[in-house]
C-alpha cells in the first residue's frame, strides 16, 4: 500500500506529493523540500539529500536508517538519499512533482481522439507513453531516466 503525502518546499511557493514504499518510512523522513527557486540557496550534502531537475530533498538519514534496521532488517549502511528515493521508499507520486496532474489531463486529450477512431487512439497512446518518457528524461527527471 503506498499513501501520498503532500510537503510544501521551504518557500511556500511550490509542493510535491510522496509514496513511501509499504509505509516502511514515516513521513519524518522528510527533513526538508526545496523547489528550483529555493533550492539554490541549499548547500548541498549528498549524504542527506538528493537532487532531482532543480528540486532538492533533504532527508533525515537517522530516521531513515532507523526506520529500516526495525522495518526491514537491512543494513543501515545501505541506506542511502539515492536508495530512498530511486527504490520508492520516499520518492515522488509519479515521476515528477505535479506528474498525476500533467499525466492525467493528457490523457483526458488522447480520450477525445478514442471517439473518432479507435484504432489511432491505441497508436497515439502507445507513442504517447513513449513519447513521454522520451522527452521526461530528456528534461532530466531521475526516474524518467532510470526507467527508460
Amino acid at each position: 500500500m503506498c499513501v501520498d503525502h503532500k510537503i510544501i518546499c521551504k518557500c511556500g511557493a511550490a509542493a510535491a506529493s510522496f509514496n513511501l514504499r509499504d509505509e516502511i518510512m514515516p513521513v519524518e523522513v522528510i527533513r526538508g523540500l526545496y523547489c528550483p527557486g529555493c533550492s539554490g540557496g541549499v548547500a548541498f550534502d549528498p549524504e542527506t539529500m538528493i537532487a532531482d531537475n532543480g528540486w532538492v530533498i533533504a532527508y533525515d538519514m537517522e530516521i531513515a536508517r532507523f526506520a529500516s534496521l526495525s522495518k526491514m532488517a537491512r543494513s543501515a549502511s545501505g541506506i542511502t538519499p539515492g536508495f530512498l528515493f530511486d527504490e520508492g521508499y520516499c520518492t515522488w507520486k509519479g515521476l515528477y512533482p505535479g506528474d498525476a496532474e500533467d499525466s492525467a489531463r493528457e490523457k483526458a486529450e488522447l480520450l477525445k481522439l478514442s471517439r473518432q477512431d479507435r484504432l489511432k487512439y491505441i497508436q497515439e497512446f502507445r507513442n504517447w507513453t513513449f513519447k513521454r518518457m522520451e522527452r521526461l528524461a530528456g528534461l532530466g527527471w531521475r526516474k524518467a531516466q532510470s526507467a527508460g
